[in-house]
């Protein structure tokens, strides 16, 4: 029988890990993307280019599957960081109609100028963690990604395409 964390009576949004996971998400965003725009980038900017330089997604529909991004944003992001000279789109040579995702040398320098920003602002976030909780807690939201990656037709069938 399957564990009954939750239960209909008792269940409130705010200590649901849904809520709590997005929540820091969105608090981990508005903290970041000042900090970006100080140095003339945005959020999704950013994304994109650690996506490119992780192997996370490579081309556009998978960083709009992974990041659960609208095509249209993306199209424009895309433009703004290929006109900056960061990022080139070429058609794929095994699939026409794909495009595929390349960081230039400018855009592998400018994502790795960015690092600092990210680890100063999630070190200040995890401030008050230490490095067993911080580490278990990196350990915990892998294990839940992962049990809901099992469940979710979107990741298998992204994941069916990446492979």
């Amino acid at each position: 029988m399957q564990k009954q964390h939750y239960r209909s009576g008792t269940y409130r949004a705010k200590s649901s890990v849904g809520y709590l996971v997005k929540r820091a998400h969105a608090l981990m965003h508005d903290n970041l993307e000042p900090a970006f725009a100080e140095k003339g980038f945005t959020f999704m900017q950013w994304v994109v280019l650690m996506y490119l330089r992780d192997g996370i997604a490579l081309n556009p529909k998978h960083i709009c599957a992974e990041f659960r991004h609208d095509s249209g944003a993306l199209t424009r992001v895309l433009d703004q960081l290929e006109k900056r000279g960061l990022v080139v789109r070429q058609r794929s040579t095994q699939d026409r109609r794909a495009i595929e995702l390349t960081l230039t040398a400018d855009g592998r320098k400018t994502v790795e100028s960015l690092v600092p920003v990210v680890v100063d602002k999630l070190n200040w976030s995890l401030r008050d963690f230490s490095g067993s909780e911080v580490a278990e807690l990196t350990r915990l939201l892998g294990k839940l990604i992962e049990a809901m990656q099992d469940e979710s037709p979107m990741e298998t069938s992204s994941a069916g395409a990446r492979a």
